[in-house]
C-alpha cells in the first residue's frame, strides 16, 4: 500500500485504472477463501420473523386504537 501523500500525475492515472480493472477469476482464487464458500450464518434468517411480530403489533396497537376511540 502506498501511504505517500502526493503522487505524480502518472502515479495517479494509474492507481484509478488500477482500482477500475475488475478482478478477475484466476487472480481471486475463491478457493483458497474458505469464508468465502461457506454459507452466511447469524441473525438474518430471524429478519422476516422480527418484521413479521412488528408488524402484528403495529396493526393491533392501531386498531385497539380506533377501537377505544369509537367509545
Amino acid at each position: 500500500m502506498d501511504t505517500r501523500e502526493s503522487k505524480t500525475p502518472e502515479e495517479e492515472k494509474q492507481h484509478i485504472i488500477n482500482e477500475r480493472i475488475p478482478e478477475d477469476f484466476e487472480s481471486s482464487k475463491p478457493h483458497l477463501q474458505p469464508e468465502a464458500r461457506k454459507r452466511p450464518g447469524g441473525l438474518y434468517k430471524l429478519l422476516p420473523l422480527v418484521v413479521i411480530i412488528l408488524g402484528v403489533i403495529v396493526v393491533s396497537i392501531i386498531v385497539l386504537g380506533i377501537i377505544n376511540r369509537g367509545n
